[in-house]
């Protein structure tokens, strides 16, 4: 089931602007890759209204995978996952207080029934690659995609 409007399948969220240095791996990878996605800032903290509305209806404007990028104490993707059916990817971005440990644990902590996927700290560009590889178990465009990166890799 190919995307033939060019519509997203992936949204990209992230707590702040300042979460944009790291998440450049992310969209450049998305780009590379040929995936559709969409791109918005808002805080589960400081804009929750905002937050709401964009995931709920997500899956509606036909997106497939939302990657949740924030620092500190990094709720954003589980307020996401509350909020749409659709797989999630946390992101930590790394903190000058603890180093990132802090968005880490606040990612891979959510409770059962809320899960959230967890790249490594900053680990912005495997999150695009594993979004990709969601998409490519339903599309076999993007399965041809992700088994076309690994073979290259392999070569390297």
């Amino acid at each position: 089931m190919q995307n033939q409007s060019n519509a997203p399948l992936v949204g990209v969220i992230m707590g702040s602007a300042s979460d944009m240095p790291v998440m450049e791996a992310c969209t450049a990878q998305l780009d590379e890759f040929g995936v559709p996605y969409e791109l918005i800032i808002a805080s589960a903290h400081r804009n929750p209204a905002k937050v709401h509305e964009w995931a709920s209806t997500a899956a509606d404007r036909g997106m497939r995978v939302i990657i949740a990028a924030a620092g500190k104490a990094a709720h954003l993707g589980g307020v996401v996952a509350a909020y749409t059916p659709l797989p999630i990817i946390g992101v930590p971005i790394k903190t000058s207080d603890l180093g990132g440990m802090d968005s880490l644990l606040s990612m891979v902590q959510m409770p059962s029934g809320v899960p959230v996927a967890c790249v490594a700290i900053n680990g912005a560009k495997n999150a695009a690659i594993y979004a990709t590889q969601i998409l490519g178990a339903g599309d076999p465009h993007f399965m041809d995609v992700i088994a076309a990166f690994k073979a290259a890799m392999a070569e390297v």
